[in-house]
């Protein structure tokens, strides 16, 4: 084989990449067709069973004689029909005022029905992340939000961060709308780039769901040592809790000042901000003195450790609680980016919150 050049190996990443956003474009343009039938099939059953067209137990036949007359069909059980009739009800009025619809059920004189779901030329005025996102997960988010704005929230995040069902089902249960964005932080004031600024605050949440840590509160002085191990021993984890662009560099990142040692209690990297990030746990209520120890290993970092192209680092102080006039006031002339977030551990959650993320094994397909 002859000597291959630049051209040629040019040539197969170009392929390469084709092939990809044609397997992309294969699996949209088949989750749209399958959205647009179940919102068919839940408006028909939606408009005989609600208005009691059909006798009790109509679903359940419609089911089973579904699988009589299609062996092997999936996803046809009386439960998931019923799904697409919850489906179609949540979902009709928010999209008949975006998008025009054909008449669903069209009656011929024979009787024979149609069932029809959205114009496909008109699936594109849908918002981001609706066509884009699979039933399964639709079924979770209907199933877990309150409000349109939050349902369009985790739609748009399945979407550009391709979630699976389990994290989408953890930021659910961690009430990541309400959470992300809204740490403590003094990031306007730090941070000169405005986008840079919203990008922070995107990347933080206010408070992080630790339920894989069971850790008991005593009188004594309590430990971070302790919280610190739980959390090394559950990286994985804590990266999913964290979000998305996180790599984990380290647990008691040295530093040496003038020979004097000091050690961070974890270090990361965000890809997104392209900056370290530098946490310190903390197993009581915020105090204010906190935030002078973290610039000084802020400043540290930037001159020992942060390369030429990264920005600069950024400190989050992860305590069990915080008094929101006492962090604001401890911000006040804090030079370097920082912000003021709390957790809740497994002993200090709800029954329907523990658990809530994946096991090692399914953690080993996801990540």
């Amino acid at each position: 084989m002859g000597k291959l050049t630049n051209n040629f190996f040019e040539a197969i990443q170009l392929i390469k990449s084709a092939i990809l956003k044609s397997r992309y474009r294969a699996a949209t343009l088949a989750n749209k067709e399958l959205l647009s039938l179940y919102y068919g099939i839940g408006k028909f059953v939606s408009e005989n069973s609600r208005k009691e067209v059909w006798g009790t137990g109509a679903i359940e036949t419609i089911s089973e004689k579904l699988q009589q007359e299609l062996p092997g069909l999936r996803g046809f059980s009386a439960g998931n029909i019923k799904k697409m009739r919850i489906f179609y009800e949540e979902w009709h009025g928010y999209i008949e005022n975006r998008a025009s619809i054909t008449h669903d059920l069209e009656i011929n004189p024979n009787q024979d029905v149609e069932i029809r779901a959205l114009i496909t030329h008109e699936l594109e005025k849908l918002p981001f992340g609706f066509l884009n996102t699979g039933f399964t997960h639709h079924y979770e988010i209907i199933n877990k939000t309150a409000s349109l704005e939050e349902r369009l929230f985790y739609l748009e995040r399945c979407a550009a961060e391709f979630w699976s069902v389990e994290i989408l089902r953890y930021n659910l249960k961690s009430n990541l709308y309400a959470t992300i964005g809204k740490i403590s932080n003094n990031f306007q004031a730090a941070i000169s780039d405005k986008d840079m600024q919203q990008k922070a605050i995107q990347s933080f949440k206010d408070e992080y769901l630790l339920d894989y840590i069971n850790i008991e509160d005593s009188d004594d002085e309590p430990d971070e040592r302790v919280l610190e191990r739980e959390i090394v021993n559950n990286i994985r984890k804590f990266i999913m809790s964290l979000g998305k662009d996180f790599s984990f560099i380290g647990n008691q990142y040295r530093l040496i000042i003038e020979e004097q040692e000091y050690f961070i209690d974890l270090l990361f990297f965000n890809r997104q901000l392209q900056a370290l990030i530098a946490i310190e746990l903390k197993r009581g209520d915020f105090k204010p003195e906190y935030l002078g120890k973290m610039n000084f290993y802020l400043s540290a970092l930037d001159d020992l450790v942060r390369l030429p192209h990264e920005n600069q680092s950024v400190g989050i102080i992860l305590c069990k609680s915080k008094s929101q006039r006492i962090v604001e006031y401890a911000f006040r002339d804090m030079t370097k980016s920082m912000g003021v977030a709390t957790y809740k551990t497994a002993s200090e959650l709800p029954p329907e919150y523990k658990n809530v993320l994946p096991d090692a094994e399914q953690l080993k397909e996801l990540l």
